[in-house]
């Protein structure tokens, strides 16, 4: 790359990233999560107010990779058979994260005036959980082994299969139609996959562990940990659930007989691209769209709404670990993310979204992410950090 063009690159990434590592020390100082300054760098820097960086592919793919290694590097520090036991709390805490979300999300735009579809989208958009910024803080601060992290992160991982099923239905019914079949082979090939790598997956990487120490390429284990990562990032995207969740189950496998180099190389990895995808929410949200009163308070109702029904809807359904345990839950749940926008995006893409309730949805999902780290911080204030 030559000229202005070739300038684009490390410009952005400087820009970015030295905003972000230069917020995230100013929040660590004053005792605030330090997510929270790295998507503050996205707002300040984005068309939200100085608009010097706008979203673009580059930035996408760089945040895409920064999640990926982000739930990964959490993957590594959790048992199966540890998401296993918890199962049909997660489950059930899942199911009621993603029903009490939707109906109110639906009934708060319908009130408003929007068209069933819309409030439907919006309802949709409201589901999803963004596990990234919760496993993120959880941690940093040592966290990962509370039995509500474990929840949290198993229910995360179904909460993306109801998500995907959810979406599924909601685009078709904009289109005219929905293919049932389809929908259920679709979460058949889900469940299955899910279920079949977090039971056998710790099995199968040992034996793969063994054989990787007669290779000679460098750094062998961290080479055929990215192999099984992008693997099953892939398969995990071709099946239809996110990225992620194939990336979280690859750090999973190997959780049980990865190295401590690997260890390292992947916390290093993750340092250098995880900014750019927390700034990347930060960079979408845009003010101009709230100088109309009434979708000022629309935004509001629903970012009171998104908190509430998640807190709700999953501490409900986390109940019988206890009542400490259920609130760091439904807290853990909360952020929405780059996944809230995806689905808003879709339905504005396919014409039945409005800008207006689109600005909306990506409002809901910045300031749910920015809200949540210090609702974690004091949902866990007595926890003991490992």
């Amino acid at each position: 790359m030559t000229g202005a063009a070739g300038h684009e690159l490390p410009v952005t990434m400087f820009a970015v990233f030295g905003l972000a590592k230069a917020l995230e020390e100013f929040c660590e100082r004053i005792g605030i999560s330090s997510v929270v300054g790295q998507i503050l760098a996205g707002v300040i820097l984005g068309p939200g107010l100085l608009n010097y960086v706008q979203p673009n592919e580059l930035l996408g793919v760089l945040a895409e990779l920064g999640v990926m290694f982000l739930l990964f590097q959490v993957g590594l520090e959790v048992k199966a058979s540890e998401l296993v036991k918890v199962g049909g709390t997660a489950t059930l805490t899942a199911v009621l994260g993603v029903a009490v979300p939707f109906v109110l999300g639906y009934a708060i735009c319908t009130a408003w005036g929007s068209t069933s579809i819309e409030a439907t989208f919006a309802g949709a958009a409201m589901v999803a959980t963004s596990v990234g910024i919760t496993a993120k803080v959880l941690a940093a601060q040592g966290l990962l082994h509370m039995q509500s992290a474990k929840i949290i992160l198993a229910a995360a991982v179904i909460d993306d299969v109801i998500g995907l099923l959810v979406l599924a239905v909601v685009s078709g019914m904009a289109e005219g139609s929905v293919d049932y079949t389809q929908l259920g082979t679709a979460a058949a090939l889900a469940v299955g996959f899910t279920v079949l790598i977090a039971g056998f997956g710790s099995h199968a990487a040992g034996r793969l562990a063994r054989r990787t120490e007669s290779l000679r390429v460098a750094e062998s284990e961290f080479a055929v940990a990215m192999v099984l990562l992008f693997g099953l990032a892939v398969l995990s995207s071709k099946i239809g659930v996110a990225a992620i969740v194939g990336a979280f189950l690859a750090g999973m496998m190997l959780s049980e007989s990865a190295g401590q180099r690997l260890h390292d190389l992947t916390y290093g990895v993750s340092e250098l691209l995880v900014p750019f995808f927390l700034a990347g929410i930060g960079l979408r949200l845009q003010l101009s769209i709230f100088s109309n009163r009434s979708t000022l308070l629309l935004g509001l109702a629903i970012l009171v709404a998104a908190v509430v029904s998640k807190v709700a809807g999953c501490g409900l359904g986390a109940l019988a670990s206890g009542r400490a345990e259920a609130i760091r839950v439904g807290v853990g749940m909360v952020p929405r993310g780059e996944v809230g926008m995806v689905v808003a995006q879709i339905g504005f893409g396919l014409g039945v979204v409005s800008q207006e309730l689109y600005g909306v949805a990506v409002f809901m999902a910045v300031m749910t992410t920015i809200i949540a780290p210090p609702l974690l911080k004091w949902a866990y204030r007595d926890a003991a950090p490992v």
